[in-house]
């Protein structure tokens, strides 16, 4: 174990462990990587919503992210929620200053119920300091058409925003096919070829989490040398599992299994 991977995250932590920081660990136990984390943000929430939210100091979160970095270091980062421009600022220094070789960012900006995550005024600076950083952007349909500034909602349209996405500076971008009707269908783009990864949609209400899950599960491949299609591909096989082999918890949408091959 001497070679162990480490993984980090940066991003908001979820109170009912389906989403966010709690999932994005479990999801690097579940792969085989050691995780750390850096947090942004704290929610009250559960499987029916977010009643509250606490967005940490800037200076905090650069704080969070040098104890780890100095120590222990990182083989892959995957950011979520950021809240807001200062955290985004914050995050894109380090990633210069640690100069990041696998980042993973998935544009956190509404929970799965709705609340808002991400601040109006933060899109810009996603736009602008992280995402021509990233190796991989992860957008579902609404996050992709509110970096796009457009209308993404059909198959087409998820093609082309990966294309502009890898346009906007990111190494590659996989659209999440999340929000599509029939088949759930991810675009993956690496700047020369376009390349679909299908599952069939299951009927079910555990589904919350499951963009954190993808996000973290591509950050653990990358972390174990992986290319980045076949982390992709690897995701996409474990959040589908992981969605499939779910048990109820709460009246709401809720947590995948990610330890599906355990339990």
């Amino acid at each position: 174990m001497s070679s162990v991977k480490r993984a980090m995250t940066i991003a908001g932590s979820d109170s009912g462990g389906g989403a966010g920081v709690q999932a994005d660990l479990k999801t690097f136990a579940a792969l085989g990587v050691y995780g750390t984390s850096a947090l942004t943000a704290i929610t009250a929430q559960n499987t029916l919503g977010v009643t509250a939210v606490l967005e940490l100091p800037p200076d905090l979160v650069a704080a969070q992210i040098d104890a780890v970095l100095s120590d222990i270091g990182a083989d892959a980062v995957k950011t979520g929620m950021l809240a807001n421009s200062g955290i985004i600022q914050v995050v894109a220094d380090k990633a210069r200053e640690y100069s990041f070789s696998n980042l993973v960012v998935d544009p956190v900006m509404v929970a799965k119920g709705g609340d808002r995550l991400l601040q109006e005024e933060a899109v810009e600076a996603l736009r602008n300091l992280l995402i021509p950083l990233a190796t991989v952007v992860t957008p579902n349909l609404p996050e992709a058409a509110v970096l796009l500034g457009r209308g993404v909602e059909f198959l087409e349209d998820a093609r082309q925003a990966a294309r502009d996405i890898v346009a906007m500076g990111a190494k590659n971008a996989v659209v999440k096919g999340g929000h599509l009707q029939g088949d759930a269908v991810d675009v993956f783009y690496d700047g020369r070829e376009l390349r679909e990864f299908t599952a069939p949609r299951i009927d079910t209400t555990s589904t919350h989490g499951t963009g954190c899950t993808f996000a973290s599960a591509i950050a653990a491949g990358l972390a174990q040398g992986m290319s980045v299609e076949d982390a992709v591909a690897r995701a996409k096989e474990y959040v589908t599992q992981a969605i499939r082999k779910a048990f109820p918890i709460g009246g709401g949408h809720g947590p995948l299994n990610h330890f599906y091959k355990l339990w």
